[in-house]
């Protein structure tokens, strides 16, 4: 059964065509409600903090290139908020994170859960240790190493990566590091025909969710594989 996050029309009129809310911050709380979390005020200052922390960077060095925090809250936050309800277990490997996308914002709203983010890009990690360290997020561990090449000697419940490699890829290199029970989670934006056309997907456990993301335009989609 394929499950959706689902965003509410926001208005009462049918005729009427929603309005974004004028406040970032307000924005962030009403897309998090609309994916069925509920924000308090200092996770929203912290997601904040967060954005701030990722701006200063991005002086120096080009971690994203989206830097208008109008639409840092849907494409960094949301985007990654999205994904919550289909985390499983309470190990979590953040493949190929950059600066910390999906991981940090899930973790700054999930503290029962422990993070591992991993990317190859030595200024990338940096900046995510840093903002582990200033958000106190103890339950989240920043490794600079290439997935070719990382050997935690444990597994994680839950394995998920941002759209960094194709489907069966991922899957080949995740494999080993995933546990059973445990759950592989592609983001994707456009429905991904070809790459699930690739025969060493067809006896995989897959189930390819449509996502929406309030405030976000464009298709996105979440392609989860399930390992027992």
């Amino acid at each position: 059964m394929t499950r959706n996050a689902v965003f509410p029309d926001l208005t009462t009129d049918p005729n009427m065509v929603p309005t974004l809310p004028v406040s970032p911050r307000a924005r962030l709380a009403d897309g998090a409600a609309a994916l069925g979390i509920l924000l308090t005020p200092s996770q929203i200052d912290r997601m904040f903090a967060f954005l701030e922390l990722l701006a200063r960077w991005n002086r120096t060095y080009n971690l994203t290139a989206v830097r208008d925090p109008d639409e840092q809250v849907p494409r960094h936050l949301l985007d990654s908020l999205a994904i919550r309800a289909f985390l499983f277990g309470d190990t979590v490997l953040d493949l190929g994170t950059g600066a910390g996308l999906p991981g940090l914002p899930l973790a700054l709203c999930d503290p029962d859960r422990r993070y591992c983010l991993l990317d190859g890009s030595g200024k990338k990690i940096r900046f995510v240790r840093q903002a582990v360290m200033e958000f106190g997020l103890t339950q989240v561990e920043a490794v600079h190493s290439r997935i070719e090449s990382y050997r935690p000697g444990r597994k994680f419940s839950t394995i998920v990566t941002r759209a960094v490699a194709e489907i069966a890829a991922i899957h080949l290199l995740a494999a080993p590091l995933l546990d059973r029970p445990g759950r592989l989670l592609v983001m994707k934006g456009r429905y991904p025909h070809d790459e699930l056309r690739n025969p060493a997907l067809s006896d995989l456990d897959l189930t390819v969710h449509p996502l929406c993301v309030p405030f976000l335009e464009g298709d996105r989609h979440l392609i989860e594989i399930r390992c027992e």
